[in-house]
Formats: structure tokens, C-alpha cells, sequence
């Protein structure tokens, strides 16, 4: 198996992610279109968001995509992170949060926050392992039956 490359997201990758991802229970509670998606995506291209995807010698495995003023305009925030359900427990989702958190760094920002639904409990273990804290809570955010956890993980002192 070849070593799994983060790398830049690029236009041609968004079919794939948009496939796997509309496949997805997870993703699909959101109500999630391709078009909606694809937009998305390419919004966050203009705006130049992080959007790296991981892969191999095939296609797009996962993808993370980071707002670096997301949070109070000043904090980075992590708005959606997935990997191929066909590939999960390959660690894609490490090396891609991994490499988000790098970039925050070097972007100059110390603190990185993300949202997790309350039924998400794998990504909940996921986060707390990585060395996330959830510091809040806000029901019926995004979804109507589910309550979105604020997790934040300080990467490092400015100072």
C-alpha cells in the first residue's frame, strides 16, 4: 500500500469527496446536496480556506477544510474534516487534522476550534484523544434533533 500524501485540494477532487460523502449516514443527517457541496467547496477556494484532501496513488481519501478567522474572526475553525468510509482506521484522519493544525501554527494562531454533534461519538473520541477539549454545547445549531459540541485545542503560546 503507498504511503497516504496530504496535499491541496484541487476542482478535480470534489466529485469524489461529494460522492462518498452524499453516501455517508453521517453526512447525510445534514441534508446535504451535491450541489450544495460542490458550491461550498468552491466558495471556500475563493476565499482561500485551508482545503487539503489525503490520498495515495488514487484519488482523494479524505478531506479537512479549516476557516483560519472562522472563530471570532480572529480564531481558526475546523468546519468539516471526513475520510471515505471504505477507508476509515487508515489514520487518514489523523495525518489531515495533523497537517491543519501545522498550518494554524504557522498561520500565526494558537487555538483551534471545531464542532462535533452529540451523536457523532466516534469523532468525540477522535478529538479527545488528539488532546481537543469540549468547552461548550448549542442544541438545534445546525440540525433540529442534535446539539453541536465546541471542542478547542490550544496548539500553542504566541508569546
Amino acid at each position: 500500500m503507498s504511503e497516504t500524501v496530504i496535499r491541496a485540494m484541487t476542482p478535480d477532487d470534489i466529485p469524489l469527496i461529494t460522492e462518498w460523502m452524499l453516501a455517508d449516514r453521517l453526512w447525510q443527517r445534514y441534508g446535504l446536496t451535491a450541489d450544495s457541496i460542490d458550491a461550498s467547496f468552491h466558495e471556500a477556494t475563493e476565499r482561500n480556506d485551508i482545503l487539503l484532501v489525503a490520498g495515495t496513488d488514487v484519488p482523494a481519501r479524505g478531506f479537512a477544510w479549516c476557516l483560519l478567522n472562522g472563530m471570532f474572526g480572529t480564531k481558526a475553525y475546523l468546519k468539516r474534516i471526513g475520510v471515505d468510509p471504505a477507508f476509515t482506521g487508515q489514520n487518514i484522519g489523523g495525518l489531515l487534522l495533523t497537517r491543519v493544525e501545522e498550518l494554524v501554527r504557522e498561520s500565526h494562531r494558537d487555538v483551534l476550534f471545531l464542532l462535533v454533534s452529540d451523536f457523532n461519538q466516534e469523532a468525540q473520541r477522535f478529538y479527545l484523544r488528539r488532546g481537543y477539549q469540549q468547552i461548550g454545547a448549542f442544541p438545534r445549531l445546525i440540525i433540529p434533533d442534535a446539539t453541536e459540541l465546541l471542542f478547542s485545542k490550544v496548539l500553542g503560546s504566541l508569546a
